[in-house]
């Protein structure tokens, strides 16, 4: 009997007489399960009580469960359950005995889940690891990040035939990235926080505290829009208006005067009772939505509240027009989709819900013209489905929430979180942007 880490296990004594049945060619190149967990109390026991022996190439034959991994010195080997297997692992088979091509393998299981140690460069586990070491699944490569915001990136926009990308930042300025090089041309120090931004035209927008600033990226002409009390915290073009959602719950309207080269203030859109948070067009009607966990619908013929949409239970933190439908996302974990009854009223059809409340939402074609939907977590993911099955597309990982969603040319989108960065993106397949 010899001792070996403090565990009792029994010498090999070599093949049973020939009186056994089971064949002793078999049983050598088998390893004694009981003796793998320090049970065994057979002696002589037919099975190996040992590694499997050095294959001709000088490598040891398949071990099964980790071996290598599991091996702490004089103590043999050790089975644990979480340990998660390789593709060309199988069940404790030395290399001879692996199963035929096509037999069922027992493979890795990755969850689709970012591994925080990674994020860290710390995970000790390398591809043995269950979580995710890479920022998206199999439909989107990560092209590049863009470094230099110092906290939560608010706002991103690519404004027509120009080849700079503007991010805005809680840091109270707006980068500016050169799209061919990926570097950045320059910082404008705005003074407070951005909360917003839009691109329409030559124009860029710039959600600010008490203002919104405006900017011809043709001619350099900068303007300041007054109004806003508080946070400006969405921007959105309809009807040659330009509108504004503020922290005092109401949405301020300016329309331009090309004559003047201005913006004059066209009218004030009152209901809610907390900030407006987000805005969209759809057809000749726009949509708010409210932290007084409310959708307000209003005609911009006649700039009036047609009709109250109480169907969320939280802030309802994005709208998004899509086909015939509204799409809305809150702080309660859902997406609902509106339709438009036969009265002409929106009525809720059909209600997504996820594991974590919703920040954003964006939407884009692929290359076969189907339509994808991107839902911004708050667990720091990017999840996209298509429409209107709202099967899972993949997903996107960051270090921190992401707050903003960009669509770019080309395949191209763009996505800037809570921590600064901003993230350059291609779908692994050719797409088009929505109109």
């Amino acid at each position: 009997m010899d001792v070996d880490g403090g565990r009792r296990i029994f010498n090999r004594l070599g093949p049973s007489s020939s009186s056994d049945n089971m064949n002793s060619n078999t049983r050598q190149h088998k390893v004694c399960f009981h003796w793998e967990k320090g049970k065994c109390t057979r002696n002589p026991c037919p099975f190996l009580h040992a590694e499997l022996p050095t294959a001709a190439n000088g490598k040891r034959g398949h071990q099964g469960f980790g071996a290598e991994d599991n091996y702490r010195g004089g103590g043999g080997l050790r089975r644990t359950g979480n340990y998660n297997f390789n593709s060309n692992s199988s069940w404790g088979r030395p290399q001879s005995l692996q199963p035929a091509s096509g037999s069922r393998t027992f493979v890795r299981k990755v969850e689709k889940k970012i591994c925080n140690y990674w994020v860290q460069g710390s995970c000790r586990y390398g591809d043995t690891c269950k979580f995710l070491h890479q920022w998206s699944t199999d439909s989107f490569t990560l092209l590049t990040p863009l470094e230099g915001h110092k906290q939560a990136v608010t706002g991103i926009t690519l404004p027509s035939e120009s080849n700079k990308l503007y991010s805005g930042s809680e840091d109270e300025t707006v980068r500016v990235w050169d799209c061919q090089s990926g570097q950045l041309s320059g910082v404008v120090n705005l003074g407070c926080s951005v909360g917003c931004m839009l691109s329409e035209g030559p124009w860029v927008f710039v959600g600010l505290t008490n203002l919104v600033k405006a900017w011809n990226v043709q001619t350099s002409m900068e303007l300041s829009l007054s109004g806003p009390v508080g946070q400006v915290y969405s921007i959105v073009v309809g009807n040659d208006l330009l509108f504004a959602g503020n922290k005092d719950g109401t949405i301020l309207a300016w329309k331009f005067n090309a004559a003047i080269n201005c913006f004059e203030p066209a009218a004030s859109l009152k209901g809610h009772t907390l900030p407006v948070v987000t805005l969209v067009v759809g057809g000749n009607k726009m949509y708010s939505g409210s932290m007084d966990h409310t959708i307000r619908v209003w005609s911009l013929e006649t700039l009036q509240c047609i009709q109250t949409l109480t169907g969320h239970n939280h802030v309802v933190t994005s709208v998004l027009c899509w086909d015939q439908f509204l799409l809305s996302a809150s702080l309660d974990n859902t997406v609902k989709v509106w339709a438009t009854t036969e009265s002409g009223n929106l009525e809720v059809t059909y209600t997504h819900t996820e594991e974590q409340g919703l920040i954003t939402l964006c939407g884009m074609h692929d290359s076969e013209s189907k339509p994808v939907l991107f839902c911004s977590c708050n667990d720091n993911s990017v999840r996209v489905y298509d429409l209107p099955s709202f099967s899972e597309r993949g997903k996107i990982f960051s270090k921190e929430e992401v707050r903003s969603i960009q669509i770019g040319p080309g395949g191209l989108f763009f996505t800037g979180d809570g921590s600064g960065q901003v993230r350059v993106w291609k779908w692994s397949f050719k797409s088009t942007t929505t109109s």
